[in-house]
């Protein structure tokens, strides 16, 4: 399966909606979509996972690298998992709880919660 990238802006965020499975094959083009963005001067992205099929340990690194990459340029990074993922465990929700990572994250149950300022994450 193909990964495709849609990106989008609603306010300060810059929304990146990932359709496909994230692996070894795929993950390098969202790290290029994120670095995009923040070559762009974009430094708040929302990354929507919620048509994220699978994820392996290369996508996971992606992830881990964005909020790295956030971090260091004082931009903020939100995740969407369904709140259906985070009460019956979405595949990526999964994976990131089995390798210890889940809690790193900001992770909102659909686009409207992670662009509100207001809104607080889910739990991890």
């Amino acid at each position: 399966m193909t990964l495709q990238v849609a990106e989008t802006e609603q306010g300060p965020w810059t929304v990146l909606c990932i359709y496909g499975e994230l692996d070894l094959v795929t993950s390098p083009v969202v790290r290029q979509s994120i670095h995009d963005a923040v070559a762009f001067g974009r430094h708040d992205v929302v990354l929507d996972l919620s048509e994220v099929l699978f994820c392996d340990s290369s996508g996971v690194g992606v992830l881990v690298a964005a909020r790295r990459l956030m971090r260091s340029c004082g931009g903020r990074l939100r995740l969407i998992l369904p709140a259906r993922g985070a009460e019956e465990g979405s595949h990526v929700n999964r994976v990131l709880a089995a390798l210890g990572v889940r809690r790193l994250f900001e992770v909102y149950p659909d686009r409207d919660a992670a662009v509100d300022e207001e809104a607080q994450p889910l739990s991890a």
